[in-house]
């Protein structure tokens, strides 16, 4: 295939999973279209934490990294890279916390020309299979390019592995001999200067919430001006108060409110969301960190010290120096916004 064969491939896949989202009731849907919205709906059954409306929200990245405009933009930089064959395989170790959390790793394989071999995490062993397989019917040229597995990956030349602290010291070991891109956990804050209006933090929530917290894009930490009141963010969460009946969310969320009241840990708490004085920057399921400060450049001095463990910088007037994004859009990357900030198809075209 053609590089441009890859991206006309890609480009439709996108086009059709719009066209599902915003209309999955018309009769023009074919079966490819009919089949992934089965799954979504039912995606829940295998992972509680893939609700509907979950993955209905991952769909919509999706569809935001394959807008043509935006793909043919980013690869600009790397059309003559592109054009040079390799039959190469590329190991993905992918994680399983957000609905096909590894999609970006599949996308940057398979347009660079290469194979791809990939590990499934079992939280997410359903749904970037199912659009492989919509992706080969469209393009069919892509049918001996994907291979996926639960166990071992087949032959390969570079790896991708994503996973937790510890898994990355096993994989740095175990994949030694390859060239690789190891990431490791890693989380998102936000810097509140006091300016905010209600619908600033309203978006605030959407960073906090979306997903249920657990990606590394997910908004675990806040940084308050002092004299900023905590409670002024908890009243702005109210569209997410649903989470209420998602079993999973409300366990962690009375787990750690049991926890909190019963050692007399000073917190507050809006029915569904506890809101703790801490300093770490990673906090549990419906429980959100934030801290107080009085200077914003010792802020900004501590985020740029510990940038390897921080994803995004979330800003109500955002930071170049920090690469700050606007409240309401941690969750939404674009195709050049590399996990850990490693230019993914850079490696793969040097490397193989």
């Amino acid at each position: 295939m053609t590089t441009e064969q890859r991206i006309q491939a890609f480009v439709a896949l996108g086009l059709e999973i719009r066209q599902l989202l915003e209309d999955p009731e018309s009769q023009a849907l074919n079966v490819r279209q009919q089949q992934l919205k089965k799954l979504a709906a039912n995606l829940y059954l295998s992972n509680a934490w893939f609700s509907p409306d979950q993955v209905e929200l991952a769909l919509q990245g999706l569809v935001r990294l394959l807008d043509e405009d935006a793909l043919r933009g980013w690869l600009e930089s790397y059309k003559s890279s592109l054009d040079k064959p390799s039959a190469a395989t590329i190991g993905v170790v992918m994680a399983g916390n957000l609905p096909a959390v590894g999609f970006h790793d599949f996308l940057c394989v398979l347009l660079s020309g290469r194979k791809i071999t990939a590990k499934l995490s079992s939280d997410d062993r359903l749904l970037l299979p199912a659009l492989a397989a919509m992706l080969v019917a469209i393009e069919p040229g892509f049918a001996n390019d994907i291979h996926f597995s639960d166990g071992k990956l087949l032959p390969f030349e570079a790896i991708i592995a994503t996973g937790s602290n510890n898994s990355s010291r096993y994989f740095e070991y175990y994949f030694a001999q390859y060239p690789r891109i190891i990431r490791r956990s890693r989380t998102s804050v936000a810097i509140l200067n006091g300016l905010e209006t209600e619908a600033d933090l309203a978006l605030l929530a959407n960073d906090v919430f979306s997903f249920y917290g657990m990606g590394c894009r997910s908004v675990t930490h806040v940084f308050l001006p002092e004299g900023f009141s905590p409670i002024r963010f908890l009243e702005q969460c109210g569209q997410w108060s649903h989470l209420q009946h998602h079993s999973k969310f409300f366990h962690n969320y009375e787990y750690h409110r049991a926890g909190f009241l019963i050692n007399q840990i000073a917190h507050f708490d809006n029915g569904f969301l506890i809101l703790k004085e801490d300093a770490a920057w990673q906090s549990p399921v419906a429980v959100l960190h934030y801290s107080m400060y009085t200077n914003y450049e010792d802020v900004k001095s501590e985020i740029l010290q510990r940038r390897e463990e921080v994803q995004v910088v979330a800003m109500l007037k955002p930071d170049k120096d920090l690469q700050a994004v606007p409240f309401g859009t941690t969750q939404m990357p674009g195709p050049a916004d590399y996990a850990d900030g490693v230019d993914t198809l850079q490696f793969i075209l040097e490397n193989t």
